[in-house]
């Protein structure tokens, strides 16, 4: 098995063929941002408090990210393989490109 040094991209309105029981699919909007809507099962980790958090977040189980328009998503998906994470994925274009 080849170790992932990155993150990829992937369609945000094609998330469900990267997320099963096992991801973790992350929203690392503001809440109040989250207010507005989110994807089906993700969980809100701020982006700012995600150094914080990390802990809660399992290394060995994909991770999928989604913001607002796949820039903080993208920097968090850095932040976590720099961080021991192999299997990260960035929901590219959020939720602003999310036709769900």
């Amino acid at each position: 098995m080849q170790e992932t040094s990155m993150h990829h991209d992937h369609p945000v309105n094609d998330f469900a063929s990267v997320v099963d029981a096992a991801t973790q699919l992350i929203d690392v909007r503001e809440p109040d941002e989250m207010d507005e809507g989110t994807l089906p099962g993700a969980v809100n980790i701020p982006l700012g408090t995600l150094p914080d958090r990390i802990g809660e977040l399992d290394p060995n189980c994909r991770v999928v990210i989604l913001c607002r328009s796949g820039g903080r998503s993208a920097q968090a998906c850095r932040f976590l393989v720099a961080n021991g994470f192999g299997d990260v994925i960035n929901l590219d274009g959020g939720m602003l490109a999310y036709n769900g």
